[in-house]
């Protein structure tokens, strides 16, 4: 089975088919992701607050981003694969975006990488197209800008940054990428954005006009319950049930239940006859 195309993205806009996007970060949840048939997958930076335990995105480096995707690229074998590159791997100079792209799609396998920013980053995303790197946008509250925006904020509330904005998004569709994400800015903006360029919007935190929408897995699966964003809807509660299991482990273990005879080997008895003597062997 091939992957999704970037063409049959652009087609599921032009159909007003939603487009599906959930974040992975490893192995079993590509393979799970991938089987249930979402065809985008994005291995964001953020991994660095849901898996690695940071507080931002910003520590985030290659290195850790690199081995993040391979895995989930094992994982999956239908799902469009997107890989974040992380603070500092695209803002130096487009050549050093281009390199750092690059080690995505070669030694990782992705099929395209998601950069942040507007019109400021446009020259870059051109420059990668222009190689042959698909490229992602990503507008609005843009993560790995959070210490410029003190906090973590709806975007685009004011005309002036709404222009901003949208003229943003018409700068990378005219750059070449593909895509753009709008992470947390009023419904309104979004729905205008996605009226005015071609290509596919996906929402968090933008409204229900976006051609498309991205969740965190780990959201979605209720896997932290003492932190849920606005605009994150829980379709499960593992976290409770993962806590349970694991307790019952516990439990089964100190008092002799676990292992039992269902779970452990068996052979003859008299094969180990002379270790069982007194004398021993």
């Amino acid at each position: 089975m091939s992957r999704i195309a970037i063409s049959g993205l652009k087609q599921m806009k032009k159909r007003g088919e939603k487009i599906v996007m959930l974040t992975a970060y490893d192995y079993p949840s590509a393979r799970i992701i991938d089987e249930a048939g979402i065809p985008v997958i994005l291995v964001g930076d953020s991994l660095g607050m849901v898996v690695l335990g940071y507080d931002s995105t910003l520590p985030v480096t290659m290195e850790d981003m690199l081995h993040h995707v391979k895995a989930v690229v094992r994982g999956s074998t239908h799902a469009h694969v997107v890989a974040d590159m992380p603070f500092m791997s695209y803002q130096v100079s487009a050549e050093e975006a281009l390199r750092n792209a690059g080690r995505f799609l070669q030694e990782a396998g992705a099929q395209s990488v998601k950069l942040e920013g507007g019109m400021a980053i446009a020259d870059t995303v051109r420059r990668l197209v222009q190689t042959g790197i698909r490229v992602m946008g990503h507008l609005g509250l843009t993560p790995q800008s959070i210490n410029q925006f003190g906090g973590y904020k709806v975007q685009g509330k004011t005309p002036a940054a709404a222009v901003k904005l949208l003229n943003d998004a018409i700068a990378l569709e005219d750059a070449g990428a593909y895509a753009v994400v709008l992470e947390t800015i009023p419904a309104a903006l979004a729905k205008l954005v996605t009226e005015r360029v071609s290509i596919p919007t996906i929402g968090i935190g933008a409204g229900p006009d976006c051609d498309g929408q991205v969740q965190v897995f780990h959201d979605l699966l209720g896997l932290y319950p003492n932190f849920l964003p606005k605009h994150a809807k829980p379709y499960a509660k593992l976290a409770a049930t993962i806590t349970e299991a694991v307790r019952n482990y516990d439990n089964e273990v100190k008092s002799g239940r676990f292992p039992d005879s269902e779970h452990s080997f068996q052979v003859d008895e008299s094969i180990f006859s002379e270790l069982m003597s007194p004398s021993g062997v």
